[in-house]
């Protein structure tokens, strides 16, 4: 039975379905008026893990992430690339897809664009407000906090608190509220900004309305599971709780997940520290499967501390994984009794909220095994399974170079049985040489890439 973590409740718990063995799971996707950083790369890597390893168990997984494409940061983006927004939203867009495809992200069932769903936010809106829980104000539409039952709960916070804490706040805005604590659902046209035309004037959605939109039009009322970074638990996450479940009068969601952070040398990664990594920049000098085995290696709930030991612990991992997988017999023999435990342990901590540091203590104990000579289909396809959860892939050699050098390995063999150990050698420098490393061991010579 898979367990997971449900933010709300603060607690572990079974993991029933809506619909039997189908999972209908929304993750918050980012703003595009940027390359992603590794903060987002972490949030799309952890989810994206489990998302294979739901399938892996069996489930038929829905998985939706957004695309915000109209924001404050994108209309001052666009000023100074000398863009439209959504020429701007375009091009990171792209460049967003070209990110996750390097880090062998699944696609998303959908991404959907909050610009496609204008006319459908405005409808959900009015429905907020001819319901009594939003009322417009000079042009902005704005939710009536104090008509949310619990209110702020998947933050552990309450109203009484938020209210204190915005009792000094005086400003333009907070004036034309009815409480500091209502929150925008639409917001009024700034001269010379991109805006559709609605009831309450020319204007654009706020931003926690697009996830509640695009999140019901393509998965239902109630989602199994809503995902995304731990800064988005309040107001972003808070706040879609309380609109949707006031519009429809129906749980939003039932498991709400959430990944911890990325530090960089226990920092916490920002522009101000001048730590601010984005993928593009470090895909262009991390190899992207190391760069994805560092993101997917951490329990997801735990936060990330990159660090340059840490990514070349990275690497020595992946290789000795790939060289396991390169150097297994397809065609070989193993007690498939052991196998089979190899699998029932995996599947045990991996049940347990997805635990991948479990995970890999089975993997690493499997990798060992296989070491030893234990080989066949039937370890490959598991082998491969685990390689599918984790995203790690490795392109197949040329197979015409791997034939030569299995000759050359042979001649040395010959060699070494000969007692001609200058052949043997002058066989594994020219090997060297080539970036192929060899390796004696008690089952025989393996060999891998440098």
């Amino acid at each position: 039975m898979l367990h997971i973590y449900n933010t709300l409740t603060r607690q572990v718990e079974e993991f029933h379905p809506i619909e039997p063995n189908k999972v209908k799971m929304y993750v918050c996707g980012p703003t595009v008026y940027n390359y992603i950083h590794i903060g987002n790369a972490r949030s799309v890597v952890a989810f994206d893990l489990i998302r294979k390893y739901m399938e892996y168990r069996g489930f038929e997984v829905t998985y939706v992430s957004n695309f915000t494409d109209v924001d404050d940061k994108i209309i001052k983006g666009a000023a100074e690339e000398q863009l439209t927004p959504l020429e701007l939203s375009d091009k990171y867009i792209s460049a967003f897809y070209q990110d996750i495809d390097a880090l062998n992200v699944k696609r998303a069932s959908a991404n959907p664009r909050a610009t496609d769903y204008i006319d459908k936010m405005i409808v959900f809106i009015q429905d907020l407000i001819d319901k009594g829980f939003a009322y417009e104000a000079a042009g902005d539409v704005y939710f009536r906090v104090a008509k949310s039952k619990g209110y702020a709960k998947l933050a552990n916070k309450n109203l009484e608190e938020l209210l204190q804490g915005a009792s000094g706040r005086i400003d333009e805005e907070t004036m034309r509220k009815e409480s500091p604590a209502d929150f925008a659902l639409w917001k009024a046209a700034k001269k010379g900004e991109i805006s559709w035309e609605s009831p309450w004037g020319q204007g654009r959605p706020g931003w926690h309305i697009e996830c509640s939109v695009m999140s019901s039009d393509i998965l239902g009322d109630t989602l199994d599971i809503h995902a995304g970074g731990a800064d988005l638990e309040f107001p972003h996450h808070t706040n879609e709780i309380a609109q949707s479940e006031a519009k429809t009068g129906k749980k939003f969601v039932n498991y709400w997940m959430h990944n911890g952070f990325v530090n960089v040398s226990g920092e916490k990664m920002s522009k101000s520290l001048g730590n601010f990594k984005t993928v593009h920049e470090m895909l262009e000098v991390v190899n992207p499967t190391v760069l994805r085995f560092f993101l997917a290696t951490t329990h997801y709930r735990r936060p990330v501390n990159f660090t340059d030991s840490a990514l070349q612990d990275a690497a020595n991992n992946v290789k000795k994984i790939e060289n396991s997988y390169r150097n297994l017999e397809e065609t070989g023999t193993a007690d498939l009794t052991v196998l089979e435990q190899f699998k029932t342990d995996f599947k045990a901590a991996m049940d347990e909220d997805f635990n991948i540091a479990n995970g890999l203590t089975v993997f690493y104990d499997f990798i060992t095994w296989v070491n030893k000579g234990n080989g066949g289909p039937e370890v490959k396809t598991f082998f491969e399974d685990v390689l599918l959860i984790l995203g790690l892939r490795f392109e197949d050699g040329d197979k015409k170079l791997d034939k030569e050098i299995e000759t050359m390995i042979e001649a040395r063999q010959a060699a070494r049985a000969a007692r001609d150990f200058a052949q043997a050698d002058k066989i594994r420098d020219k090997l060297k040489a080539e970036g192929i490393i060899l390796e004696d061991t008690a089952q025989g010579v393996r060999w891998h890439r440098e």
